[in-house]
């Protein structure tokens, strides 16, 4: 069934990229995930789009930021690989299933993407924690990276006894789920957070009957990106053609 979707999806984006390939542009910047190469992204910014055309987005492999949607087309590494989930066949192996023994005390909320000064200040120490560049501030990454007008938009928050231990920031389709980002305590790491969140978005996912979970891009030298390749079965964007892995 997955084929036949994929398929029909390929044929639409053709038709649609037609319609807005003169509005992207091709912008050259050091890699923002460590690689040792110039990164090209080709990325557009667009008005508010319909769910379908976010859906063909995310099929044929794109990403988004703020308002722009890119993809990566960089002339001397192809690190980057888009990966999706179909939560209905995923099965958590023993590692999965601890990660989400060990979180048993979290609670969960589903919220409307709007920060206030708490999430700020959380996403603020997860990025001094592990991303301390110049300019990487929670408040750019909210309004530059987070916010939007193009899609629906929400965050789901992860609690212990009321505090704010973690924040996954999606887009929700009518049969999609969009994983744009992750933050979380950095003195909270044993916990398996990252692990954690992607098991609770395809939760969500079953709860809701969407069938498809895009996680951005796996990179298998990066660990912060390759731990999304232990969610079996997972699917990679080799070209056109979702290939399952596992």
């Amino acid at each position: 069934m997955a084929c036949n979707y994929d398929e029909r999806c390929r044929n639409e984006f053709t038709t649609l990229q037609s319609r807005v390939k003169h509005l992207f542009v091709d912008i050259d910047i050091g890699c923002p995930y460590g690689m040792p190469y110039v990164s090209t992204f080709h990325q557009a910014t667009f008005a508010p789009l319909s769910e379908r055309a976010m859906e063909l987005f995310l099929a044929a492999g794109y990403r988004r930021n703020g308002n722009c949607l890119y993809s990566m087309v960089c002339q001397n590494c192809s690190a980057c690989i888009a990966i999706r989930l179909h939560p209905a066949e995923f099965s958590a192996n023993r590692n999965q299933q601890r990660a989400m023994a060990k979180n048993r005390d979290v609670g969960k909320v589903l919220l409307p993407l709007q920060p206030t000064l708490e999430d700020q200040a959380l996403c603020e120490k997860f990025l001094q924690g592990r991303y301390p560049r110049e300019n990487n501030t929670a408040a750019g990454y909210y309004s530059d990276f987070f916010l939007n007008t193009i899609v629906n938009s929400a965050q789901l928050q992860y609690r212990v006894g009321g505090r704010l231990i973690g924040s996954a920031i999606i887009d929700i389709g009518y049969n999609w789920l969009n994983a744009v980002y992750f933050y979380f305590d950095p003195e909270e790491s044993r916990r398996s957070l990252g692990t954690y969140n992607i098991l609770c978005l395809i939760d969500l996912c079953r709860e809701w009957e969407i069938e498809f979970l895009y996680l951005g891009y796996y990179i298998r030298s990066v660990p912060a990106m390759s731990y999304k390749g232990n969610f079996h079965p997972h699917y990679l964007l080799f070209r056109d053609t979702w290939v399952q892995q596992g």
